[in-house]
C-alpha cells in the first residue's frame, strides 16, 4: 500500500485523494487540492504552511466596491509559499510592505503530523483600525504547535476600498471589509478539511479592528453558520470614544456608523474627484487610479450599519439579543489607551492645566467629577491619568457591559490581559508608563511582524504565553478554556455578585473585580 501511495504522489501531485491518508509521507505532502485548484505550501520543522491562497477574485476594475466574487480556477499547482500583497493602506517608511487592490488572500498554518480526527480551526482577523495591517503579519506557529489547531489568517479590504459607501451602492455598499471576511469564512467551510481542519469547529477571532469585525459577525445575517465560537480582544460591540478624545472637534464616535452618514462622505469624495454625476458616479470613481484615491483613504474606517450586511448597530443587537448564540471569549488589555496617551504627550506635552482642559472638552460639566476620580497625583503624570480615564471609559467598562448583555443568552468567558511589563508595540515617552498596552498581548499568541515575538519575553512571560495559548486553543476546540493543567476560569455570570473575569499576568492568573479596578460603577452613572 505504501509503495502504491508514493507512486501516486509522484505521478499526480495535483490530484486529491484520501486512500493514502494513513501514510505519514502523504499526510505531510505540501500539495493540497482545493475547490479552485491545487496549491503547494512549504514544510518547516513541525509545520505545514500555505501562504497567499486567493479566496476571492481580485476586487479591481468593475469589482472595486462590489461584493467579493468567486476565484477563477487554475490548472496545475499554484505556489503557496509566500503571502499575497497586503490590501491598500498608507505606506510606512519604517516597514514598507507590498500592497495592491488585488489582495484577497489568506494563509493556512497546520501541524505537520497526521491526526485521526480533524483539528479545530481558528480564523484570525487582523487589527489596524480598518486602515492598515495584513494576515501575514501573524506567524501562527506557536499557536498551532501549542494547541494542535489549524490557523487561518486573512486579508480584507481596508479604508476607502473596504468601507466606502455611496447612494448608488444601495444596501450592498459600505461593508466590503466584512463581506471579504465572510468570503474567507465560506472558503474555510469548503476547503479547510483538506488541510486537516474541522469545518464544523471554526472559531473566528481578532484583536482591535479584528475584534470589532468579530463582534460584527455576531450580528451579521450573512455570517450565521460560518463559525461556532468567537474570541474578541480589545474591541467590543459597545465601545465608543468620547468627543474630542482622539482629535479636536471629533464627535463621540463608535466603530460603526449609519449608512447614510457614510454615503454622504462617499458623495463628497466623488465630487472631489470629478465624479458627481448620479448613476455614473461609481463608474467614474472605479476608473480613478488607485493611488489617486489614497487622499481620501482614511475617510472610511468605520463599518456601516443599516445595510444588507449589517442591518442593525451591533450595540443595539446585543441589547435585543439579535446575535449568534455561540460561546464567546472577550476581554481587553489592562491599560488599553496608554499608547494613544503616549502619542498625545509626544505631540504636545500634557500638564495639569491641559489635562483639565481635555477633560472639559470631552465631558463638559462632568469634567470635575471625572478629575476627582482620576486625580493627577495618583498617576505618574497628567498623561498617565488621561490614559486611565480613557482606558476605563472607552475600553474596559463597555466590554464589561457587553459581557453582561451577551451572558444573558450565551456562554461568555471574560478576561483582562494584565502583564504591565509586557513589551509595548508603540513608542512611549518617560511620562507615560506603557503598562499592558493595546496590542501588547499579541506577542503572547503570535510572532508578529514589526511588533514582537517570544524572543522578547522573559521566562515568566513565556510561561504566561504558553498558558494563554492553551486557554485560547482549548476554547477553540471545545468552547470552554478550562483544562486540568491550568488555573480554573469560570464563565461570566450576571447573577454573581462580582461577575467572573480572568486576570492574565505572570504573577497572577485568577479572578479580578474589573468593575472596581476600572471604576465602571462611576462610568455607568455618567452615561445615564
Amino acid at each position: 500500500m505504501k509503495r502504491v501511495c508514493l507512486a501516486l504522489a509522484a505521478v499526480a501531485l495535483t490530484v486529491a485523494y484520501t486512500g493514502c491518508a494513513t501514510d505519514e509521507a502523504a499526510a505531510d505532502d505540501t500539495v493540497v487540492a482545493i475547490d479552485s485548484g491545487s496549491v503547494r505550501g512549504v514544510i518547516s520543522g513541525d509545520y505545514r504552511s500555505f501562504a497567499g491562497i486567493p479566496f476571492a477574485a481580485p476586487p479591481i476594475g468593475e469589482h472595486r466596491w462590489a461584493p467579493p466574487q468567486p476565484v477563477s480556477p487554475w490548472t496545475g499547482v499554484r505556489a503557496a509559499e509566500k503571502p499575497g500583497p497586503a490590501c491598500m493602506q498608507p505606506q510606512s517608511d519604517a516597514a514598507p510592505v507590498e500592497m495592491s487592490e488585488d489582495c484577497l488572500y489568506l494563509n493556512v498554518t497546520t501541524p505537520r503530523a497526521a491526526r485521526d480526527l480533524p483539528r479545530p480551526v481558528l480564523v484570525w482577523l487582523h487589527g489596524g483600525g480598518f486602515f492598515e495591517g495584513q494576515g501575514a503579519e501573524y506567524d501562527a506557529r506557536r499557536l498551532v504547535g501549542g494547541g494542535d489547531v489549524v490557523v487561518v489568517t486573512v486579508n480584507y479590504r481596508l479604508g476607502l476600498f473596504g468601507l466606502f459607501h455611496h447612494p448608488e451602492l444601495g444596501t450592498q455598499g459600505g461593508d466590503f471589509a466584512i463581506q471579504d471576511q465572510q468570503a474567507a469564512l465560506r472558503w474555510v467551510r469548503s476547503n479547510i478539511a483538506r488541510f486537516g481542519g474541522d469545518p464544523r469547529n471554526v472559531t473566528v477571532a481578532g484583536e482591535s479592528a479584528g475584534a470589532m469585525s468579530t463582534c460584527t459577525h455576531l450580528v451579521a445575517p450573512g455570517s450565521a453558520g460560518l463559525f461556532d465560537k468567537a474570541i474578541i480582544a480589545s474591541g467590543s460591540c459597545t465601545m465608543s470614544w468620547p468627543k474630542n478624545s482622539l482629535i479636536p472637534g471629533m464627535p463621540e464616535v463608535a466603530p460603526w456608523l449609519p449608512a447614510a452618514e457614510a454615503q454622504t462622505t462617499g458623495v463628497t469624495v466623488g465630487t472631489e474627484h470629478g465624479c458627481a454625476d448620479g448613476r455614473a458616479a461609481l463608474d467614474c470613481l472605479r476608473a480613478v487610479p488607485t493611488e489617486a484615491l489614497m487622499d481620501a483613504f482614511t475617510d472610511f474606517t468605520r463599518v456601516s450599519y443599516g445595510t444588507a450586511t449589517v442591518p442593525t448597530e451591533p450595540s443595539a443587537a446585543l441589547r435585543t439579543g439579535e446575535f449568534a448564540r455561540v460561546p464567546i471569549m472577550q476581554g481587553n488589555t489592562r491599560d488599553e489607551h496608554s499608547s494613544w496617551a503616549a502619542a498625545a504627550q509626544m505631540e504636545q506635552p500634557i500638564d495639569r492645566d491641559r489635562y483639565g482642559a481635555l477633560l472639559v472638552a470631552m465631558f463638559d460639566d462632568r469634567a470635575a467629577r471625572v478629575e476627582a476620580q482620576y486625580p493627577v497625583d495618583d498617576y505618574a503624570s497628567p498623561a498617565a491619568a488621561l490614559s486611565a480615564v480613557l482606558t476605563d471609559r472607552t475600553w474596559l467598562c463597555p466590554t464589561l457591559r457587553a459581557n453582561a448583555e451577551l451572558a444573558e443568552r450565551t456562554t461568555v468567558y471574560g478576561f483582562e490581559f494584565a502583564d504591565r511589563a509586557a513589551p509595548p508595540i508603540a513608542a512611549f515617552p518617560p511620562e507615560v508608563p506603557p503598562g499592558a498596552s493595546h496590542g501588547s498581548d499579541l506577542s503572547y499568541l503570535f510572532d508578529v511582524s514589526g511588533v514582537g515575538s517570544a524572543t522578547a519575553l522573559d521566562p515568566a512571560q513565556l510561561q504566561l504565553s504558553d498558558r494563554m495559548i492553551a486557554y485560547w486553543t482549548r476554547f477553540a476546540a471545545t468552547g470552554d478554556p478550562n483544562t486540568t493543567d491550568l488555573p480554573p476560569w469560570q464563565p461570566f455570570r450576571t447573577s454573581d455578585q462580582v461577575p467572573y473575569v480572568q486576570s492574565l499576568a505572570p504573577e497572577k492568573i485568577g479572578p479580578v473585580d474589573l468593575a472596581t479596578e476600572h471604576r465602571c460603577h462611576f462610568w455607568q452613572e455618567q452615561t445615564r
